[in-house]
């Protein structure tokens, strides 16, 4: 499970709110540039500017994003990312 107090100082922040829960995604230090986060929610995850990691660089605006969002969270094979506002 991806550790908020280990994240990347590079994601984005900010937040979304459906239906009431604030969301906040991020990726951890566990990234292993995978790319998979990108290719599953490409409007919220790229590739970091030194190209090490991936970040979230762009919070959710809308459901289909947020639904994007949580299927690259679920995809992660180290689960480095992780969703702040989920708890």
């Amino acid at each position: 499970m991806a550790d908020a107090s280990d994240k990347y100082p590079d994601n984005v922040d900010g937040f979304f709110i459906s239906a009431g829960k604030k969301v906040s995604f991020y990726v951890d230090t566990e990234c292993i540039l995978c790319s998979v986060c990108e290719d599953v929610a490409p409007n919220n995850f790229r590739m970091s500017d030194d190209e090490t990691h991936d970040i979230c660089y762009k919070q959710p605006t809308n459901d289909e994003e947020l639904e994007a969002c949580y299927e690259a969270l679920e995809c992660c094979p180290v689960e480095a990312i992780g969703d702040d506002g989920h708890e």
